[in-house]
């Protein structure tokens, strides 16, 4: 008797293996991929009255630049912030005060083509001196920088007075030390910078090479006149 179970089948089509289970991680034919289950979170909501109402009052009592993130935590969990501001921004386009990008936020700005005829009647803030004015450049342009280098590229010493003014108005602030001995301060510009120039970036900032003076146009040569026409020279006698 043959023990061959193959030779012991007329019909080949008679022939029914064991089945083999598969290994941990492989699918078959019969077993597909599983789709990941659906998300339980619900899509975010429209903007509606209430949260523009929110982040309008939110915006105009708020002394710095308001941000998405800093909206989101009186908003609704199921509201976008940075949806609710795009609303807000497109509600005051072409008013007389517009929402404004300004630092890492946004705040109300009176519209830029109403300001000669504002002027009139508001008196416009007081004017840095023109040595803070040129430290506040070097820093926004070389930041961070210590105070020797900004010295050095003034080309003269910078007074406790300016960099306190600069501190008090918040336009620059500390932003580490720099491993060197004595470990000085770096300086840098903050927020507010970015606020009180109307910029949203330091990418903002106008190229140097824009800043620098052209070069002074060449003096004209002074006009020659003709031998008979030149007054005559003092102290000589026709």
């Amino acid at each position: 008797m043959n023990d061959d179970p193959k030779q012991q089948i007329a019909n080949p089509a008679d022939w029914n293996p064991l089945p083999v289970e598969p290994e941990a991680g492989h699918q078959t034919a019969e077993q597909p991929f599983a789709e990941p289950p659906a998300s339980d979170a619900a899509p975010p909501r429209e903007p509606d009255e209430d949260a523009l109402r929110l982040a309008e009052a939110l915006v105009f009592a708020s002394a710095e630049p308001v941000t998405p993130r800093g909206l989101a935590r009186v908003l609704a969990d199921d509201i976008d912030a940075e949806a609710v501001l795009s609303a807000l921004r497109a509600r005051y386009a072409g008013r007389g005060v517009e929402l404004v990008d300004a630092g890492n936020g946004v705040m109300f700005r009176s519209a830029l083509d109403l300001a000669p005829r504002l002027r009139k009647v508001i008196d416009s803030p007081r004017r840095l001196p023109r040595v803070a004015m040129e430290t506040l450049a070097i820093v926004a342009y070389h930041q961070p920088m210590t105070r020797p280098e900004i010295e050095h590229i003034r080309g003269t010493a910078l007074s406790q007075q300016t960099l306190d003014s600069l501190l008090e108005l918040n336009l620059i602030a500390p932003k580490g030390r720099r491993e060197t001995p004595g470990r000085p301060t770096l300086w840098g510009t903050t927020p507010e910078f970015l606020a009180h120039f109307g910029l949203s970036d330091l990418r903002q900032l106008p190229r140097r090479e824009d800043l620098l003076l052209d070069a002074a146009p060449p003096r004209p040569a002074p006009e020659v006149l003709p031998a008979d026409l030149q007054p005559p020279s003092r102290g000589r006698i026709e």
